[in-house]
């Protein structure tokens, strides 16, 4: 009996997501009481840690950075699926979610997964040596996704307020897309180089001395992959209503909820980045964390954007001005960062205060 406890518990990353997608049938649409949502919570939590072992396995197998990429798009696509469904639910309230997430994306991704990553890998090697061209380049296309994508509506004039007329939003998806689209081919076909792990002398990492699984198991971590990431984005759409009223009774800024949101979406990129800082592959981990928020951007504009068509309240995508300090304040910084192409545990620091920021004035506006 013993034994097969133990047996059951080794392969607990097969058995969650199912248990996830399962759950998530059975409360779908459905008000939760409060023990069905710590429940839910709790599947929510190892449906994450799974998607981040399968992810792992997938990595593995196809190399970096193929690895990334996949668990990037993955994550970003059932986050867009999410956005469109609390937007079509949420009515007029809900206008500015899109731009709220999609923000907190960006500040959780570029100060708070990097900060992390930096600061964990320079205190245990030493110092964080990753790639500058490939992580330069990357920084690049989020900044300017995130600048004509939430800064230019604060300042467009064909429609009142800080939205893009119909026009303007259509350039905006589809300049998403060419961007996101040449960052790709540029990352996994003409430069692959510039997004390998390197070693301290600046030699690129090709592969791991681990024996590669087979691809039969890449597959089949493949599939989990997926239902792990239907659940966790499932349940999370199941407790949002907890989250909303924890917010609102509270007395908190709407904000708040678009950053819970991207919190809990972007749990597993976060583990599986900081796991690569740990093993010091920090471009591994700077891969993760810039490609999360560039397929932010890249692909949720041109989804809520077609999604407008038939939304019938209003797509506010314009930043404030507070806010528009905060992601001006971390590209100058991300800049300087990537420059040198090492760093220590000052600029992890520096990374992780700016985020800290973010979220106390998300709180307290």
């Amino acid at each position: 009996m013993i034994k097969r406890l133990t047996s059951l518990a080794g392969q607990w990353t097969l058995l969650v997501p199912v248990l996830a997608v399962i759950l998530l049938i059975f409360t779908w649409g459905r008000g939760l009481p409060g023990a069905v949502v710590g429940l839910v919570t709790l599947v929510l939590a190892g449906s994450v840690l799974a998607a981040v072992h399968h992810a792992e396995v997938i990595a593995h197998r196809v190399g970096e950075p193929f690895g990334s990429l996949v668990l990037a798009i993955a994550v970003t696509i059932i986050e867009v699926a999410l956005i469109v469904t609390l937007m079509v639910d949420g009515g007029d309230k809900s206008a500015t979610l899109a731009r709220d997430t999609v923000f907190a994306a960006v500040m959780i991704t570029c100060n708070g997964i990097v900060g992390l990553c930096l600061l964990v890998a320079s205190l245990r090697h030493g110092t964080a040596v990753f790639n500058p061209e490939g992580t330069g380049a990357a920084l690049a296309t989020v900044a300017t996704l995130a600048t004509l994508s939430l800064v230019l509506p604060t300042f467009t004039t064909s429609k009142p307020g800080p939205e893009f007329s119909s026009v303007q939003l259509m350039f905006a998806a589809l300049s998403s897309l060419v961007l996101y689209g040449l960052f790709v081919t540029t990352q996994t076909v003409r430069h692959r180089d510039y997004f390998l792990p390197i070693t301290r002398q600046g030699d690129v990492i090709t592969a791991d001395h681990a024996a590669a699984p087979s691809a039969r198991t890449a597959w089949t971590s493949l599939g989990l992959l997926t239902l792990a990431l239907v659940g966790v984005v499932g349940l999370a759409k199941g407790v949002s209503p907890t989250i909303e009223s924890g917010v609102k009774a509270a007395g908190l800024n709407q904000a708040v909820v678009g950053v819970i949101i991207a919190l809990l979406v972007l749990l597993p990129e976060t583990i599986a980045a900081l796991r690569s800082a740990r093993r010091d592959r920090v471009q591994t981990s700077l891969n993760l964390a810039l490609g999360s928020a560039m397929a932010s951007i890249g692909l949720t504009i041109p989804a809520v954007a077609l999604a407008s068509v038939w939304l019938p309240g209003p797509l506010v995508l314009g930043l404030g001005s507070t806010d528009m300090l905060l992601l001006a304040l971390t590209v100058v910084v991300s800049s300087l960062t990537v420059v040198p192409g090492r760093a220590t545990p000052l600029q992890g620091g520096v990374h992780l205060v700016l985020f800290a920021a973010y979220l106390e004035l998300a709180i307290n506006p």
